[in-house]
C-alpha cells in the first residue's frame, strides 16, 4: 500500500517538474542567442541532455555509486537500458524535433502525448501488467484533454514543411518514448540496476551521442558551444536540473509502479505546463484549457489508480463524550 501511493506521488511529481522544465527551457530558447537561430530546439536538446547527464554525474558521485552504475554497464539489464536510451533520447526526441520543424508544436504535441497509449499496450504484452477497464477509460479522457488543449493553443502551421516527415517524425517519439519506459522497467528489476543506476546509464548515454553524433551531423556543435557564454545557457542548465529531478522521480515511479501507471501520471505535465507559464511567463490561459488542465490532472490519476476507494478521505474514529 504505501509503495503504491508513494510510487504514485513519485509520478505526480514528475510530471509537474517536467512541466517546470519545460517552461523554463522554452524561456531559454527565446533567449539570444537560441531566438535567432534555425535549430534552437536541437540545441537546446543537447544542451539540456548533456546538462542533465552533468548533475547526474555530480550526483551519483557525492553518494558513492558511480561504481554501481560502472558493474550494471556489464549486466544484459544494464545493457538494455542503454537501448532504451537510445530509444527515449536520439530517436524518440530528434522524431519530436523533427515534427516540430515540419508540423508545428502544437500537432506535434498532440500526437506524442499518446506515447503512453502505445507503452501501455507493450507493457500488457511484454510485462504483464495490467490496467481495469476504467482505468483505461480515464487514460483516454485525460489524453482527449490534452489533445483539446493542443488543439486550442496552436492555429500556426510551419511554411515549407513535409507534413508526412513531419507526422513519422511524431510518431517515431511515440515510439520511442512508449518502448523506453517499457524497456526501463524490465531492466529496474533486476537487483544490479536501481532507479538511480538506470537513469545515469540513460542519461550518459542520451547526452554522449546527442553531443558526438547528433550535434556534428545536424551542425549545431559549434553553435551549441558559443551559446554557452551567454545567460540563456544557465537558463537551460536551470531547466536541466528541473528535468533530472523529473527523471528521478519518474524512475522511481516505473520501478514501484510499473510502466503503463508511471507514464499515465507523467503525462501530467501537459497540465502543469499551462500552470508555471503563467507563473513564470505571465500566459494567462482560457477558461476552456483551464478546464482541460483539471480533466488531466484527474484523470492521470485515475487512471494510475486500481482502487478508486484509495482516493477517498479516510474516516476517522471518533469517542463520543458519553462513553466510558
Amino acid at each position: 500500500m504505501i509503495t503504491r501511493h508513494g510510487g504514485k506521488r513519485f509520478g505526480i511529481f514528475s510530471g509537474a517538474l517536467w512541466g517546470l522544465d519545460t517552461v523554463v527551457l522554452a524561456i531559454a530558447l527565446a533567449m539570444t542567442p537560441f531566438a535567432s537561430f534555425g535549430q534552437s530546439a536541437l540545441a537546446g536538446a543537447v544542451l539540456h541532455d548533456v546538462a542533465c547527464a552533468l548533475i547526474l554525474l555530480a550526483y551519483m558521485a557525492i553518494r558513492g555509486r558511480l561504481t554501481d552504475t560502472v558493474r550494471a554497464l556489464r549486466t544484459r539489464p544494464g545493457r538494455a537500458v542503454i537501448a532504451a536510451a537510445l530509444l527515449g533520447g536520439p530517436f524518440g526526441m530528434s522524431g519530436y524535433l523533427i515534427a516540430i520543424d515540419n508540423i508545428g508544436p502544437g500537432p506535434t504535441a498532440i500526437i506524442s502525448t499518446f506515447y503512453p497509449a502505445l507503452g501501455t499496450l507493450l507493457a500488457f504484452v511484454l510485462l504483464k501488467e495490467r490496467m481495469a477497464p476504467r482505468q483505461i477509460m480515464a487514460l483516454l479522457v485525460a489524453l482527449a484533454a490534452i489533445v483539446a488543449t493542443g488543439w486550442s493553443a496552436t492555429s500556426e502551421s510551419v511554411e515549407g514543411g513535409n507534413a508526412i516527415l513531419g507526422v513519422a517524425g511524431a510518431l517515431a517519439c511515440v515510439i520511442g518514448w512508449g518502448s523506453e519506459a517499457v524497456i526501463l522497467t524490465w531492466g529496474m528489476r533486476d537487483e544490479a540496476v536501481d532507479n538511480e543506476v538506470a537513469l545515469q546509464i540513460r542519461e550518459s548515454t542520451s547526452a554522449l551521442v546527442y553531443l558526438f553524433v547528433v550535434a556534428p551531423i545536424t551542425g549545431v556543435f559549434g553553435f551549441t558551444l558559443h551559446a554557452l557564454g551567454h545567460l540563456s545557457a544557465g537558463v537551460a542548465l536551470l531547466a536541466g536540473l528541473a528535468g533530472t529531478a523529473s527523471y528521478l522521480f519518474y524512475y522511481k515511479a516505473l520501478s514501484l509502479i510499473g510502466a503503463s501507471r508511471g507514464m499515465t501520471l507523467n503525462i501530467s505535465y501537459s497540465a502543469w505546463a499551462v500552470i508555471f507559464a503563467l507563473a513564470l511567463q505571465g500566459t494567462v490561459p482560457t477558461a476552456f484549457q483551464v478546464l482541460c488542465c483539471v480533466v488531466i490532472l484527474v484523470g492521470t490519476i485515475l487512471a494510475a489508480t486500481s482502487s478508486w476507494g484509495e482516493l477517498l478521505p479516510k474516516r476517522t474514529a471518533t469517542v463520543s463524550d458519553d462513553q466510558p
